[in-house]
């Protein structure tokens, strides 16, 4: 067979660049730190498929009298052979914690020492979210691991944690958008079918919504679409555990973890869709990353990524438009049954603040994030992003941040407005297909 001698270059190339690309991934400064502080304190015989009933399938796991909460497992392929497990901890009483592999085919448990990441953004709540990272035990292939805190231990009361990621997949979403966390019986239908459809025509090809609790009807909406495909539900049970607080800061309202958990919740996601999702648009339902100079984000982000080459998280200014302030062009009688908000009524928003003081929130690849909070990521590799408001805004129809702004100084802004066809058109064929399924 002949091959042209660009092919013959070419290729040995390539071979040597995934190799280099691979070793620096090994020395990486996570890779040598674990290297340093890991070591393999047991190797025990273990019968695996004796402990198939102690496999956890819940979203959220207690440990050790409910100081510890695991979350989840991944597979990090961007620091060599890591296992990178979600957790909540409380931050005083945890200290140590080590991960129990067991290994296959060898029919044996390593014990490695954990690292504990506790995350810089607790807000002062003695909870805070957690990433235990632990080395794979050389010659051992694992599909599964369990959390102790200490090298020994029954093994027999251990919940096991399949570990996700294990082979990356093809990207099966170019953009998915996390939602953390619905709470407080939402109920707020005709604003979350408007976000749906807006994200679904701006680009995005699932939606992750970690559920706390909704109202009836509400669950009737999810369901929809579910059965579509556009949704995905975690449920997310924080307060059978927890106590959770509705305010940001522990001074406002002294509990065990802020927002229902929201932090953890947000980096779970980035690590469930590590592999499958190009970008993950981090934001809450109220809020829409609206492009103004390209019609969706499939555009926008390849603008910015052309001219921002690695770049791997775009930031977007918070742009408060008010709930309580209408304008009644688009009313539409078939909609003013449903409750909640209608944001094609809501066009009026608060003047612009200060870059950076307006809670953005932003779209990400996240194989360049390692850490999140709500706002900005916190750990990254690569660079960061602030979008210029001539290109994009955070769209957020919501109650007043600034209390003290009259309605004559509210800027009137239909940005929007470009999309309310599509979004008339699309809602009316969805509340007839739920009509009709009842």
């Amino acid at each position: 067979m002949f091959y042209h001698w660009r092919y013959i270059i070419v290729c040995p190339i390539a071979a040597a660049f995934l190799l280099a690309f691979r070793l620096l991934n090994s020395m990486s400064p996570t890779y040598y730190a674990l290297k340093k502080t890991s070591s393999i304190s047991e190797t025990r015989e273990v019968d695996i498929d004796h402990f198939k009933d102690m496999i956890a399938h819940g979203t959220i796991t207690p440990l050790q009298n409910n100081r510890i909460f695991i979350i989840a497992p991944y597979y990090d392929y961007r620091d060599e052979i890591l296992i990178r497990i979600i957790a909540i901890i409380h931050h005083q009483d945890v200290k140590e914690l080590y991960c129990w592999f067991y290994c296959s085919p060898r029919g044996t448990i390593s014990i490695m020492t954990a690292e504990i990441q506790a995350h810089s953004d607790r807000w002062e709540f003695p909870f805070v979210t957690a990433h235990l990272l632990c080395l794979e035990p050389p010659n051992c292939e694992s599909k599964y691991v369990s959390v102790h805190w200490s090298p020994e231990g029954d093994v027999d009361q251990l919940p096991i944690f399949e570990i996700r990621n294990r082979e990356p997949a093809m990207f099966s979403t170019e953009f998915t958008v996390c939602i953390s966390a619905m709470f407080g019986h939402y109920n707020n239908v005709l604003q979350f079918i408007q976000a749906v459809e807006m994200y679904k025509l701006l680009g995005a090809q699932k939606v992750m919504i970690y559920k706390n609790s909704c109202s009836q009807l509400m669950e009737e909406i999810l369901q929809y679409y579910i059965t579509e495909g556009t949704v995905e539900v975690i449920p997310w049970p924080i307060n059978e555990y927890l106590n959770v607080s509705q305010r940001w800061h522990y001074s406002m309202d002294p509990k065990d973890i802020g927002y229902y958990g929201q932090v953890t919740a947000l980096n779970d996601c980035v690590y469930r869709n590590m592999y499958t999702s190009k970008y993950v648009a981090l934001n809450d339902i109220d809020e829409i990353i609206l492009p103004l100079k390209h019609h969706d984000w499939k555009t926008l982000v390849h603008n910015l990524q052309k001219e921002n080459l690695n770049a791997g998280v775009f930031y977007f200014e918070n742009y408060v438009f008010y709930h309580h302030v209408f304008d009644f062009t688009f009313n539409i009688s078939s909609w003013n049954t449903l409750p909640g908000i209608n944001i094609l009524q809501h066009i009026k928003r608060e003047p612009v603040r200060p870059l950076g003081s307006g809670g953005r929130k932003m779209i990400v690849n996240p194989r360049k994030v390692n850490q999140t909070s709500v706002h900005y990521v916190t750990l990254n590799y690569g660079e960061t992003v602030n979008v210029s408001s001539d290109t994009a805004i955070l769209y957020h129809c919501r109650k007043p941040y600034q209390h003290n702004v009259a309605q004559e100084s509210l800027v009137k802004d239909t940005s929007i407005w470009k999309y309310s066809s599509y979004l008339i058109e699309t809602i009316e064929k969805v509340l007839q297909k739920i009509e009709n399924t009842d």
